[in-house]
C-alpha cells in the first residue's frame, strides 16, 4: 500500500486513490430523494479535496469524526469542473495500525513555506522598533506570552493561510506593509501596527492549532473579534497608566477590521489608521487566496475554471497567443 499512497496534489480524473487524510469537515446530508451521504472536506500538506459518501452511510458516518486522521480509498471525479474525491470506503488512521504503510500525521497538515524562528525575529524586529511605550508594552506581553501558539496557529480555517504558521506569515505581511503605508499616508505608525498585529489576536482562542482544523466553542459562540477585543482589553488593563483614547482605538481597530456590517464587523472604521487595517487585511488576504487558486489549478491553458473563491476565471500567467485587440 506504501508505493500506492495518493497525495491531493497528483490527483487526476477517474484515477483510483488511497491514502491518508485529515478531515476537515464533516456533514450528513441527504438527497432530494431522502438518501443520505456524508459530505466531507479532506486535506493533507499538499491541499484540500471534496469528498462524498453514497454507500454504508450510517457505518462509515460513527467510525470518524471532524479532526481525525483517516485512511481512504476512492476514485477521483470531476464535479463542476473541480476534482472530487467519491469515497468508497473510509476509516479512522493510526501509527499503531497505518505507520508501516506509511502513514505520517506531519504529512496530512499544511505548513508555511517560510521558516517560522526566521518570521518571528523579522517580526520581534518591526515590534522592537516601535516608538509608543504603552502600544510596544501592550504587543510585546501579549505576543511574548502566547509566542508558541502564534508560531503555530493558522490565520483562518480556509479562506486564506490556513495551515501551520499561518497567523504569524498573514500577520507579518501586513506589518511590512503596514510600515511603509503608515509613512506614505501620514498616519500614526505605532497605532496602525497595534491594529495589524491584534486585529486577529482572537483566532488564536476561536480556532483549534492546524492540527485539529475546527472552531473551538468560544469560537462559535463569540468569534474572533469579540475574543480578540476582550484579550487585548485584558492586557491594557495590565498596564500602568494606558491612555483611555488609545484604548479606546485599538478596541475599535479589532471591532472595525473586517469594515462591513455584512462581514460580521460590530463597528465601520472610524478614523484612518483603521481604514487602512481594513484595506491592508483585504488586500494581504485576497492576494494569499489568488495564489492558492492560480498554484491548485490543473486546467490546462492559460486560464483557470471559474469554480473558486472570486468565481471567475483567473489568468495564471503569460497568454499562450498575442491577439489583436
Amino acid at each position: 500500500m506504501k508505493a500506492k499512497i495518493t497525495r491531493i496534489k497528483n490527483f487526476r480524473k477517474n484515477s483510483l486513490i488511497q491514502g491518508f487524510f485529515l478531515v476537515r469537515e464533516k456533514h450528513l446530508r441527504s438527497t432530494r430523494t431522502n438518501h443520505p451521504y456524508l459530505q466531507l472536506d479532506l486535506q493533507d500538506s499538499t491541499g484540500t479535496i471534496e469528498a462524498k459518501v453514497w454507500e454504508n452511510v450510517p457505518a462509515f458516518e460513527k467510525s470518524f469524526d471532524v479532526g481525525d486522521a483517516v485512511v481512504v480509498k476512492g476514485r477521483v471525479s470531476l464535479y463542476r469542473e473541480q476534482l472530487q474525491l467519491e469515497v468508497e470506503d473510509i476509516g479512522k488512521a493510526s501509527p499503531e495500525k497505518h505507520a508501516e504503510y506509511g502513514f505520517d500525521l506531519s504529512k496530512l497538515i499544511p505548513s508555511t513555506k517560510h521558516n517560522v524562528n526566521q518570521m518571528w525575529r523579522e517580526l520581534a524586529k518591526i515590534i522592537k522598533d516601535m516608538q509608543n511605550i504603552h502600544l510596544k508594552s501592550l504587543i510585546s506581553s501579549i505576543y511574548k506570552e502566547n509566542a508558541d501558539v502564534i508560531k503555530q496557529h493558522p490565520a483562518s480555517m480556509k479562506l486564506h493561510h490556513a495551515w501551520l504558521g499561518g497567523f504569524l506569515e498573514h500577520v507579518l505581511s501586513m506589518a511590512k506593509l503596514g510600515v511603509h503605508l503608515s509613512r506614505h499616508y501620514d498616519v500614526d505608525g505605532d497605532l496602525l501596527l497595534t491594529g495589524i498585529l491584534l486585529h486577529d489576536i482572537g483566532k488564536i482562542i476561536e480556532l483549534n492549532p492546524a492540527q485539529q482544523p475546527g472552531y473551538t466553542d468560544a469560537g462559535q459562540l463569540l468569534g474572533h473579534i469579540v475574543l480578540g477585543r476582550d484579550l487585548a482589553r485584558d492586557a491594557m488593563s495590565q498596564i500602568d497608566d494606558f491612555p483611555r483614547e488609545l484604548q479606546l482605538k485599538v478596541e475599535h481597530m479589532i471591532l472595525s477590521h473586517q469594515g462591513k456590517y455584512e462581514w460580521q464587523s460590530p463597528k465601520r472604521p472610524k478614523f484612518k489608521e483603521a481604514l487602512l487595517l481594513h484595506h491592508i487585511d483585504e488586500l494581504d488576504a485576497r492576494m494569499n487566496m489568488m495564489e492558492e487558486v492560480l498554484e491548485k489549478d490543473g486546467e490546462p491553458g492559460p486560464w483557470t475554471n471559474r469554480f473558486n473563491y472570486f468565481r471567475i476565471p483567473l489568468l495564471k500567467g503569460e497568454l499562450e497567443d498575442d491577439e489583436d485587440v
